[in-house]
C-alpha cells in the first residue's frame, strides 16, 4: 500500500482558507484521489472539544504554556485517530492548519520559545511532516477586514493587528526555512488567479 500524501493549508485570518480548501478538495477528487478533509485544532471528538475551549473568548485567560500544550494535545489525538490511519490506508489528507500555525501563532504571535515548540513537535509527531503546505498570504489589514465581515470573532481573531503582523512574519519565516515544502500563494489577488497558482502546485504531486 502506497502511503497517502499529507497536504496542509495555512494563513492568517481572512486569507480565504475555507474557500480554497473546498477548491483543493474538489480538484483532488476530480483526479480520483482518495481524500479526507480535516482541521486543526480539531478533527476528532476530543480535539474538537479542545478547539471549543481554545476559541471561546468568554473563558478565563489561558497561560501561553496552557494554550501551546492544548494545541499539541489536540494534535496528538488528531494524528493518532485520523491522520496516520488515513495516510497508512493510502488516502490523502487535506488539513486546515497544522504545526506551522503553532510556530506562527504561539511562536510568532505569543513570542514563545521556538525550541519548546520544536521539542513538542518531535514528541507528538515523530517523523510525521506534511508533504506540501500551501501558505495563503495577504496583508494583515486586508485579511482582518474580511474576517470582521464574517461575523462574531473568536478569541484569536480579537487580538491586536500587531499580533497578526507577528504571525504573518513567522509564517513567512517558516516558508523561507522550508522552501521545498511550503509554497507561498499571494491571496491578495483575484480568486481565479489564486486557484490557478494552487492547481500549478498540485499538478507537481499528482500521481
Amino acid at each position: 500500500m502506497i502511503r497517502g500524501k499529507f497536504i496542509t493549508l495555512e494563513g492568517c485570518e481572512g486569507v480565504g482558507k475555507s474557500t480554497n480548501l473546498e477548491f483543493i478538495r474538489d480538484y483532488l477528487q476530480s483526479h480520483k484521489i482518495p481524500l479526507i478533509v480535516t482541521r486543526e485544532p480539531g478533527g476528532t471528538p476530543v480535539a474538537e472539544q479542545i478547539r471549543t475551549l481554545l476559541l471561546d473568548h468568554t473563558n478565563e485567560a489561558f497561560s501561553e504554556q496552557a494554550e501551546l500544550l492544548l494545541m499539541f494535545a489536540a494534535r496528538s489525538q488528531h494524528i493518532k485517530h485520523v491522520i496516520r490511519p488515513a495516510l497508512n490506508a493510502g488516502k490523502w489528507v487535506l488539513c486546515d492548519r497544522f504545526t506551522d500555525a503553532t510556530y506562527a501563532y504561539q511562536g510568532g504571535g505569543r513570542r514563545m520559545d521556538i525550541h519548546t515548540i520544536e521539542s513538542l513537535e518531535q514528541l507528538v509527531q515523530g517523523t510525521l511532516r506534511p508533504d506540501l503546505t500551501l501558505l495563503l498570504d495577504a496583508p494583515v489589514e486586508i485579511g482582518m477586514k474580511r474576517a470582521r465581515q464574517r461575523g462574531q470573532l473568536d478569541r484569536f481573531e480579537l487580538e491586536k493587528i500587531s499580533f497578526f503582523e507577528s504571525v504573518r512574519r513567522a509564517y513567512l519565516l517558516q516558508a523561507e526555512l522550508n522552501p521545498q515544502r511550503i509554497k507561498v500563494i499571494n491571496a491578495n489577488q483575484a480568486l481565479a488567479d489564486v486557484h490557478l497558482m494552487i492547481m500549478e502546485i498540485l499538478q507537481r504531486i499528482l500521481p
